[in-house]
């Protein structure tokens, strides 16, 4: 599933890391926190490695 926006890209990557112990899980703010319990390593990893050329920096929502 590739990723809609630059911030879900950011999201998935900052979450990747917690995951992968490069960073403190705590440090984790907004939908990254639920981005951690909700979704599996290989999730992520797909999330974080679509390419950004031509998304935008947010997607509206909710």
């Amino acid at each position: 599933m590739p990723a809609k926006s630059k911030a879900q890209q950011k999201a998935a990557g900052a979450v990747l890391a917690a995951k992968r112990g490069d960073i403190r899980k705590s440090d984790l703010k907004g939908a990254s926190r639920g981005m951690a319990e909700s979704m599996t390593e290989k999730e992520l990893t797909d999330l974080a490695s679509t390419k950004r050329k031509g998304k935008p920096e947010h997607v509206g929502g909710r």
